[in-house]
Formats: C-alpha cells, structure tokens, sequence
C-alpha cells in the first residue's frame, strides 16, 4: 500500500504519475459564492473550475493579440498609405519618408479672389442693387 507522502514526492520510485498536489486557497465570500455558482453552471467540481480558471488566464497572458506592447501593431494599418511604393526601402530611409509626408501635407497657400474689384462694381453687386 503505498503512502501519501511517498505517492506525492517529486521524484517518485515506483515510477508512478504525479495525480495532483494539494493547495489551499482562501475566497472572500462573494469569490466564494462565485466559485459555487460557476461549479453548478458548468456541472463540474470546484478544483475543475480553478483549473479552467487558470487554463484560461495562461492563455490569454500568453495570447500576443493581448500582450499590450503587440497590441500596437497593425493600429495604423491602412491608415494614410499610399496607393504607389516611394521607390526607395522606407525602413532604411525612414526620416526621408516622414519629411516627404510631412511637405506634402503643407498646402501651398491659394490666391484669395476678390469678390469686388477696386472702385467698379461687379456682376454680383450690379444685380444686388437692382
């Protein structure tokens, strides 16, 4: 008959598998009550939802869509990309690339019209006065 002690040891003889190791956890109430409700809705045991719990937060801290630093990648994606290729390797000329963005984004300052002319009326002001 083989003891607990000896059954639970880290590096067993009796090359048997390693079942489980015992952990106790304490649960504020509503935790508690959480932990009871969640066992009743999936039909399984308390140690069984503590597994998926952790089953659950392992993947998602190991998911890259959630790691905050991947995150980022793929935000401006599509975002002011341009139709052509510049002709040069933006990840090597990287300052030329935002520099040429950057003037093309300054508009050249347009001619105001005039909407009256020195001293004659125009079209607009002879047909206001009629």
């Amino acid at each position: 008959m083989a003891v607990y002690h000896d059954v639970m040891k880290p590096n067993n003889e009796s090359g048997r598998r390693r079942i489980a190791e015992p952990v106790q956890v304490y649960l504020d109430p509503p935790d508690r009550v959480r932990l009871d409700r969640l066992a009743a809705q999936l039909d399984a045991t308390k140690s069984d939802v503590l597994r998926r719990a952790l089953q659950a937060l392992e993947r998602q801290l190991t998911d890259p869509a959630s790691h905050p630093a991947l995150r980022i990648i793929g935000i401006a994606a599509g975002h002011g990309r341009r139709s052509a290729s510049p002709g040069y390797d933006v990840a090597r000329e990287h300052d030329r690339f935002l520099a040429e963005g950057e003037t093309k984004s300054w508009k050249t300052p347009r001619k105001r019209k005039r909407r009256f002319s020195l001293g004659r009326p125009t079209t607009d002001d002879a047909t206001r006065t009629m």
